[in-house]
């Protein structure tokens, strides 16, 4: 009896040593499992979604999330054991003010942000530059002011090309259509603007060097602050001034709607007088609640960025989720703004802005697939290497892309004065 009971001590003593083993083994395990499981990686978003840009930061919203989710459904960041990608969204308001006010708040709140693009209008951007750069915090932008890559900031990435680069290689092209289309090109010219840095960086560009290189004397310039509240004495100086071309470059949606309606009320419109734009503002799909496709057939603009040729797939896909008709810059460029961080977050191994900062500025990604021309690479400026631009025209009640010829979705054609 006491030979069976010494025998049922040392069983229970081994069971319970395995049990505590192998419980002490299941803890290792599942702690190591818990360390290898996928994180989660942030990344910001800061635009305006208050006040009179809100439309623009709704959009740029949803490119973003867009990009977001593709990237998760896709694996997430496989250098990271498949971390996925967290969106954080900060409104930075309608002022410049507000704007840096966002940009501390976001640094301050947000630590462990590994990137961040946005910002809609280039005075937002060179505020929360200010901060993001203090914060070494990389940041990239659509914004087109020159100014935004010029002051040797090291953590901001400008993947459109500068305002006085897309007034060369835009203008130009119009000049070639017209002359093509009409037999003669537009001699004088009128430009109404607002005084927002990227129309102020543009007008600079056209006064100081494009207009004597394309033959275009200046007749009328007029400029604003937004919001526009009467569009009617800008108008009239137009109609007065009899232009061959008038450039009109609003960055408020209330602005460019105000504007097109007393250009319909003048009489001016459908060609009377051919308009330009250097600003997606004028092709956003809310300018047909004010006009009707009539008005705004054959108007063009020239920007960074469109939904184009081989966006398909995305632009249905937006139709279908957003109920948006059409896709602007600032969709397809945030969207891939997602991915070019994803490619630094690969190439940096590490969620680390410091690590990330410098995978932007090293990368080599190859050919772009979601910006106009050149490549997914940074100049020593921060400038996105051969950066291109889209000519966008109003055609049939939709802003459709109409150069470069390998992004166009159709032919552009010259506006002919109606009799």
């Amino acid at each position: 009896m006491s030979q069976q009971r010494e025998a049922n001590k040392a069983s229970k003593k081994s069971l319970t040593r395995r049990t505590v083993l192998s419980g002490a083994a299941a803890m290792g395990l599942s702690t190591i499992a818990r360390a290898q499981a996928p994180a989660e990686v942030k990344v910001g978003l800061i635009v305006p979604l208050s006040g009179i840009y809100t439309r623009p930061g709704q959009v740029m919203r949803m490119g973003a999330e867009m990009g977001v989710e593709h990237i998760n459904a896709q694996g997430g960041i496989k250098s990271l054991g498949g971390a996925k990608l967290k969106l954080v969204v900060i409104d930075c308001g309608d002022t410049t003010e507000k704007a840096k006010n966002a940009a501390q708040r976001m640094v301050a709140q947000e630590t462990d942000l590994v990137a961040a693009t946005g910002s809609y209008l280039s005075s937002f951007t060179l505020a929360v530059t200010e901060v993001t750069e203090r914060a070494e915090l990389p940041m990239l932008t659509l914004s087109y002011s020159d100014l935004l890559t010029e002051r040797g900031f090291k953590y901001i990435f400008q993947t459109a090309a500068p305002a006085s680069r897309q007034s060369e290689l835009g203008l130009p092209e119009l000049m070639k259509l017209a002359e093509n289309a009409s037999g003669k090109r537009p001699k004088k010219v009128a430009m109404l603007m607002d005084n927002t840095a990227t129309s102020v960086a543009t007008a600079k560009a056209l006064k100081e060097k494009i207009f004597a290189q394309e033959g275009l004397q200046l007749i009328l310039e007029e400029v604003w602050t937004p919001p526009l509240s009467d569009a009617t004495p800008l108008i009239q100086k137009v109609r007065s001034a009899r232009p061959d071309l008038l450039l009109f470059m609003p960055n408020a949606v209330s602005d460019a709607k105000l504007g097109l309606e007393k250009i319909n009320e003048f009489g001016l419109g459908q060609g009377k007088i051919p308009t330009v734009s250097f600003s997606i503002t004028i092709a956003e799909p809310d300018m047909l609640q004010s006009v009707s496709p009539e008005v705004v057939q054959g108007i063009m603009t020239v920007v960074a960025n469109w939904g184009s040729k081989g966006h398909e797939d995305l632009i249905a896909e937006l139709k279908a989720k957003y109920k948006e008709p059409w896709m602007t810059q600032n969709v397809i460029s945030t969207y891939g703004d997602m991915w070019l961080m994803k490619l630094a977050l690969e190439k940096a191994a590490k969620a680390d802005r410091r690590a990330v900062a410098d995978a932007f500025r090293t990368m080599d990604g190859g050919p772009s697939k979601h910006y106009p021309g050149g490549q997914l690479k940074f100049d020593e400026k921060g400038r996105r290497v051969g950066a291109g631009v889209v000519v966008v025209q109003w055609q049939s009640g939709v802003p459709v892309t109409v150069y470069p010829p390998d992004l166009a979705q159709a032919a552009p054609f010259w506006p002919k004065k109606s009799s």
